[in-house]
């Protein structure tokens, strides 16, 4: 049995513009064609489809949706496993928050003050929709943005695993640095903020070492770049930001 875009449409939903959408890039082409050329679903495109708009419904955009969902090494039961362990978080998290305005009604029926802290407590120390309004916000008419934009929007599955590999392995060479005890100022760490620079300009915008530099400052002014950073190891933003700026000077110079 399978089903016309529209009937697709009405069970899921979605309008039929995103499913033409989702069959364009590839994420979900429908099984079958009519003797006419109309799009037919069948039940494994339904189940397709439920994991895509759990996968969206969690935040995740449509390219890391493709790569979850077409990895050969991942069964079903492991979308499904991620998929509940995720959306409890989320539940909970709201259950926090229902809880925080349940508060907030009852503290303005009671006419009491909540301090600053309590009203924004449930929120935690980062919001992931707030940020990227900040980066629309401070980058958003530059140059860099734009070109980051257009370049990324035709990524394929392998292009992001390819830019994660990379990434991964350069920050196993800057903790390997720190570990053996090399300076931010020598060569070899010098060597890897070069890499580091270049693998932003092949991957996302040109990437001049003046705007490197202050990419480096943004790692250790900004504590949510190092606590993710520092992540792989304690003081791995300042290491990383002293040995982009000497790179730095030592190619204006």
């Amino acid at each position: 049995m399978s089903w016309s875009v529209g009937q697709v449409a009405g069970f899921a939903g979605v309008t039929v513009r995103t499913l033409h959408h989702y069959d364009a890039i590839g994420l979900l082409v429908p099984s079958e064609r009519s003797h006419a050329g109309h799009r037919r679903y069948s039940d494994t495109d339904l189940d397709r489809l439920q994991q895509i708009l759990f996968y969206r419904e969690l935040g995740f955009p449509l390219e890391e949706v493709a790569a979850l969902l077409d990895d050969p090494d991942a069964d079903p039961r492991a979308h499904l496993r991620r998929q509940h362990e995720l959306l409890t978080a989320r539940i909970e998290r709201l259950q926090k928050m229902a809880a925080a305005v349940e508060q907030a009604m009852e503290a303005r029926t009671m006419g009491i003050n909540l301090t600053p802290e309590e009203k924004f407590e449930v929120f935690g120390d980062f919001d992931p929709d707030q940020y990227q309004e900040e980066v629309q916000e401070r980058w958003g008419d530059t140059d860099a943005y734009r070109q980051s934009r257009e370049r990324t929007a035709s990524y394929t599955k392998e292009d992001w695993q390819r830019i994660q590999n990379e990434a991964d392995e350069l920050t196993r060479r800057f903790v390997a640095l720190m570990e053996a005890g090399e300076p931010a100022d020598s060569e070899a760490a010098m060597a890897a903020a070069e890499d580091h620079r270049q693998g932003i300009s092949r991957n996302h915008y040109d990437c001049g070492h003046e705007m490197h530099t202050c990419l480096g400052e943004m790692y250790v002014n900004d504590e949510r770049f190092t606590r993710t950073i520092d992540q792989a190891k304690p003081g791995l933003a300042a290491y990383m930001r002293d040995a982009i700026l000497a790179n730095a000077v030592r190619h204006t110079a």
